[in-house]
């Protein structure tokens, strides 16, 4: 068990108290470790709650709503013209996101644990000195800071003015045209939800395609989709700078050896986050950081042994529940040195909440084959599928990796209706360290739309020999 010394005011302080930081203090004071959190934030909740998964997820289901009230014409429904009031959209949002938010202040001023609300920079590798003069000591930090909107490329940006995916998140009224810098996951959820809305939304990548960290079948998919309900979409482009002209603000980029521009009321920018530490003064503790954030170890140990850190600011997956993990890891590594674990990305997923959703679990075949490992993949299309050819949501597919030796299954891509709920077969599937012949088995309800992995893994299972 972690050894307790007296000279310290606490045995672990926690910098940070969004999803990282509230999972390593509750865990560590579960433990029996004195601890403390200290957030400095103007709010409290974490980038999820205030400016990330919940409040996007519910401007996009009500953009889905609208859309699907739109086209119920198809399913013999007449509505007539479909509006919305905006200010009530927002206004909801922001109702469910304060209830979030206050929960979880409730579990931080609740906590077995002391909760300060103030900035916090180290003094030396035990020491941080708050904004309002105190030193507080500890014998163990965890750094859970999270992320802020990463600075602009283009420095007339700045001049002109643009949003962010904060201020995004925040308006009063709709422009009637936007400009998109980025096609990552918040690029391309909020242009969904833009042109949902009635925005004419333009945006530029500057990869061959959008969501380039996923395979470009998937997200081909998903571009296509955009494009067909209105978006304009320019990938292969190269910024070169934005004015102000006549009252529009202008974007000047290249595109495949050309140059161009795009004009709107309003530019989103939406090139990514980068770890908010640049305040916590690290190098006084000698921590190191490298181009993506503060470096760690498995354990979530940084380069101070007792010093870990978990969240975005890590940069390694921007993603809540992995941040959990990240920081309950770290907690018990701090309160049992000498049985610590370390965290398995094997399992690592991800969802894009657009419509079709596009999720994913496990490691690409780029990737695979980098680590040298034999596969077989196959895959199914939702247009062949009977309960999504009723639901109308036919475009998209769900794909099975899995070991060309024993059947083991590997990873998994959905892109196609509730992608994000139906990974989730999967996700169990790999926890369990399943074969596509097990998987192939399970009896599937009929007709619903999970039934769709069976597809795949019969055909994975025929071409992989059982083993055992």
């Amino acid at each position: 068990m972690m050894v307790r010394h007296a000279s310290f005011d606490f045995d672990v302080a926690v910098i940070g108290g969004g999803s990282g930081g509230y999972a390593a203090a509750r865990t560590s004071a579960a433990g029996g470790a004195k601890t403390v959190v200290i957030e400095g934030g103007a709010d409290i909740g974490g980038l999820c709650i205030l400016r990330g998964c919940m409040p996007t997820k519910a401007l996009l289901y009500a953009a889905e709503i609208r859309q699907l009230a739109r086209h119920s014409q198809t399913f013999g429904i007449k509505t007539g013209e479909v509006g919305f009031d905006f200010s009530a959209l927002m206004a909801r949002k922001q109702k469910l996101i304060q209830g979030f938010a206050d929960y979880r202040a409730g579990q931080l001023a609740t906590g077995k644990f002391d909760f300060i609300r103030d900035n916090a920079q180290f003094v030396d590798p035990h020491t941080v000195l708050l904004g309002n003069g105190r030193k507080i000591t500890a014998n163990h930090f965890v750094i859970a800071t999270g992320s802020v909107v990463a600075p602009s490329p283009i420095p007339t940006l700045q001049e002109i003015g643009y949003w962010t995916s904060d201020t995004a998140l925040e308006l009063a009224r709709l422009p009637k045209s936007l400009i998109i810098l980025g096609a990552g996951a918040v690029g391309i959820e909020l242009a969904q939800f833009f042109q949902r809305l009635d925005v004419e939304v333009t945006l530029l990548q500057r990869s061959s395609h959008v969501l380039k960290g996923e395979e470009t079948q998937a997200s081909e998919v998903i571009e296509n989709v955009l494009r067909r309900e209105g978006v304009r979409i320019l990938t292969d482009t190269t910024l070169r700078g934005a004015t102000l002209e006549n009252g529009l603000k202008v974007v000047h980029f290249d595109h495949r050896g050309k140059s161009g521009s795009v004009a709107a009321k309003e530019i989103l920018f939406a090139l990514g986050r980068v770890p908010n530490v640049k305040h916590l003064a690290l190098d006084h503790a000698g921590i190191v950081c490298n181009p993506k954030g503060i470096g760690v170890t498995h354990e979530m140990r940084t380069n101070v042994p007792h010093i870990f850190s978990a969240g975005d600011c890590t940069g390694l997956h921007e993603i809540v529940h992995i941040a959990i993990q990240q920081g309950e890891i770290a907690a018990h590594n701090i309160l049992n040195p000498s049985s610590t674990r370390q965290i398995d990305y094997r399992l690592l997923t991800s969802v894009v909440f657009t419509e079709p959703q596009l999720a994913r679990v496990g490691p690409t075949e780029k990737e695979l084959t980098a680590q040298g490992i034999r596969f077989l993949t196959a895959q199914y299309p939702f247009n062949d599928h009977g309960k999504s050819i009723i639901m109308e949501a036919m475009d998209g597919f769900v794909k099975l990796t899995a070991n060309s030796e024993t059947g083991e299954i590997l990873g998994g891509t959905c892109v196609g209706p509730i992608g994000g709920e139906l990974i989730h077969e999967i996700v169990v599937a790999m926890a369990n360290r399943m074969t596509v012949h097990e998987l192939a088995a399970v009896p599937h309800y009929h007709p619903t739309l999970a039934e769709i992995w069976t597809y795949p893994a019969e055909e994975l299972a025929e071409q992989i020999k059982r083993k055992g």
